[in-house]
């Protein structure tokens, strides 16, 4: 396609309108994964609200139990809670236990049940979080890929349009910076998120690993260990 000489007051729009093959390939890339880090961000903000809420009401109900089978039956309301996982995980530990030899004689066999089911929850939390890595990481390069593709784009087709006003450069130049515009609007909202998301990933892990100490308090007072 040949180089055209937009108009110097050309807007936004117009440089979209008149995008090359190759730019506009990349500004469409650039849209979906910008469009796919927007989509994980709103599907995780639900997933964590409603973790915490559940979580928050499960402790309530776990710290009002008078034993751990009453934990159990009032778990099943808080499916969602990742509290609820660990708590299983513990609680599958007991139960064999008890139906094996009558008693709670193996602790560090529930404390690493109780590890196994964070280490499981927190891998649940964090599905995803590389995409959204990639998208803010990845989106600048693409972008600038982009414009620099651009600027030779523009300098070849002024040499052939054998002017060298700025007021010839300009558009194709501008045409080209849309690129890097899209690609930090792309990443910048990602780095964002995988930031906030992972902060909550951490507090959510912390606030396991404190359960699963009041669990092993609750079972050892439960059954006598």
């Amino acid at each position: 396609m040949p180089f055209v000489l937009l108009p110097a007051d050309l807007s936004l729009w117009d440089i979209v309108q008149n995008l090359r093959p190759v730019p506009l390939a990349i500004i469409v890339i650039l849209i979906i994964f910008s469009l796919f880090s927007w989509t994980i961000a709103f599907s995780k903000s639900s997933v964590f609200s409603r973790a915490r809420r559940e979580n928050r009401n499960f402790l309530r109900a776990f710290r009002k139990a008078n034993n751990l089978q009453a934990v159990a039956l009032a778990s099943e309301q808080f499916n969602s809670a990742p509290l609820v996982a660990v708590f299983d995980f513990g609680y599958g530990e007991i139960e064999r236990q008890i139906k094996q030899r009558g008693a709670l004689v193996n602790k560090p066999a529930i404390e690493r049940s109780l590890q196994l089911g964070i280490s499981e929850e927190v891998t649940k939390l964090e599905m995803n979080m590389n995409w959204l890595a990639t998208v803010a990481t990845t989106s600048p390069f693409i972008g600038l890929f982009g414009t620099v593709w651009g600027i030779i784009d523009a300098f070849q087709g002024l040499g052939n349009a054998g002017s060298a006003s700025l007021r010839a450069v300009a558009p194709g130049i501008s045409e080209a910076l849309v690129t890097t515009a899209i690609g930090l609007a792309a990443a910048i909202p990602a780095a964002i998120f995988y930031n906030v998301f992972g902060t909550r990933i951490k507090e959510m892990g912390t606030r396991m690993e404190d359960f699963a100490i009041e669990f092993q308090n609750f079972a050892e007072r439960d059954f006598g260990g």
